[in-house]
């Protein structure tokens, strides 16, 4: 038998020594999860605090989840869109009428479904607005972060995702985020800007939550330029910040929404861009697809991983837990020079280290939350964001938020 600590720094050498190094994980090698748990190869437990980056929001293998994934691919898994299929329909019209739109695209990545939205934005700045072909602008925020495609890092200011993959994209206008102000000149300056995709909470940038009033202002400003507001809740929405969507703390509609991670609760890759039907309707047989995107697994799983967000009251206990989990660590704050500030909005939260941000501060505090038995990451240098999966009990939010404060006394 393999003694315990080669377990571990097995595993970790053999991704380094066959896997691209594009990625910098957190030493722990994971191989067990359920509910707000996992477990890594020596059998030690950690409480998760990043949620694959908010992508269980249910917890790790949820039951009813996986016995839908079961049943469906003993059944039928992919028929591509070459043919239709018994549940895509019933797929397509439980996520129209669940989030209130005329139309959905479905597609597989969080990536995959931004540039989908980008392509359906585009025809119908030429085909609706009128605006001249290949001459629309479509603004986007400062630190946006919208994923890894060539298309969407031309408009990233993060040099290390940028730096030697141009040439780039064109048709990108970057504006400052939060600014109603910046965009209200943008959209006056130009008649070719087709609109603006945006975070309603910049999650990869450290969670950054907009001032009160920012996104009604937006949905207003586009309104009145006849411009798209498209929002990319694939981190905040689906519950995670203690509402369905992170619009609907203000109560707005996006013209164009786009998902995916928890969509699927995890189990499988799942995303979709919803948009009423004088959108959606630009695009024709031919013009965008994708053999997976729609394809009865992740269909069905989608709809149960949603029918659990409902059924077990995730959003409220997320809006609850939040609230508990930011007046434990501003106390934290209070009492120790080295948290700075916690921001946030339900369970998606970040701690500010009070260090430089080339620092390494942030990624020692994970590594000895590791040691304690909780599993979280920096982001930006010196901000650790906590982001538990929004299952997670009173109970357990005191017990990790112990962990945070007697790691923190350690420093």
């Amino acid at each position: 038998m393999m003694d315990q600590t080669t377990a571990t720094q097995k595993a970790i050498s053999t991704e380094n020594k066959y896997g691209a190094h594009n990625y910098h994980p957190l030493p722990v090698v994971l191989a067990k999860g359920e509910g707000v748990y996992m477990w890594d190869v020596e059998g030690k437990k950690y409480y998760d605090f990043l949620s694959a980056y908010s992508a269980v929001n249910q917890g790790h293998c949820h039951p009813r989840i996986l016995q839908t994934l079961t049943e469906q691919a003993s059944t039928l898994t992919l028929t591509s869109r070459a043919f239709h299929n018994d549940i895509l329909g019933s797929f397509e019209k439980f996520l129209c009428e669940y989030f209130n739109f005329d139309k959905v695209l479905p597609m597989n990545t969080g990536a995959e479904g931004v540039e989908t939205a980008i392509k359906i934005a585009r025809k119908w700045g030429y085909e609706k607005k009128g605006i001249p072909e290949n001459e629309g602008i479509i603004l986007v925020a400062q630190n946006n972060f919208h994923g890894r495609t060539t298309t969407v890092i031309s408009f990233s200011n993060d040099d290390n995702a940028k730096k030697n993959f141009g040439p780039y994209t064109p048709g990108f206008i970057t504006i400052p985020y939060d600014d109603s102000q910046a965009l209200k000149d943008a959209l006056a300056s130009n008649p070719n800007i087709i609109g603006y995709l945006v975070e309603p909470i910049q999650g990869e940038a450290g969670v950054y939550v907009p001032s009160p009033g920012y996104l009604k202002e937006v949905a207003s400003l586009c309104k009145e330029h006849n411009a798209l507001f498209i929002a990319d809740e694939i981190q905040t929405g689906i519950a995670r910040t203690g509402k369905l969507l992170a619009c609907d703390h203000e109560q707005v509609k996006p013209d164009m929404l786009i998902l995916g991670k928890a969509i699927s609760g995890g189990f499988y890759p799942v995303s979709a861009v919803l948009a009423d039907d004088e959108v959606m309707e630009v695009i024709q047989p031919g013009q965008h697809g994708s053999t997976f995107g729609g394809n009865p697994l992740g269909a069905r799983v989608a709809m149960t991983a949603l029918q659990v967000i409902q059924d077990e009251k995730l959003a409220e206990n997320a809006d609850k837990m939040g609230e508990l989990f930011r007046n434990r660590m501003q106390d934290l704050v209070g009492k120790y020079d080295l948290l700075k500030l916690v921001r946030g909005k339900g369970l998606l939260n970040a701690v500010v280290i009070n260090d430089s941000e080339d620092s390494d501060t942030a990624w020692n505090i994970c590594l000895a939350l590791k040691e304690n038995g909780l599993l979280a990451k920096p982001t930006h240098g010196n901000i650790i964001r906590f982001a538990p999966p929004l299952v997670i009990t009173e109970e357990q939010i005191h017990e990790c938020c112990d962990i945070i404060q007697k790691t923190i006394a350690e420093f």
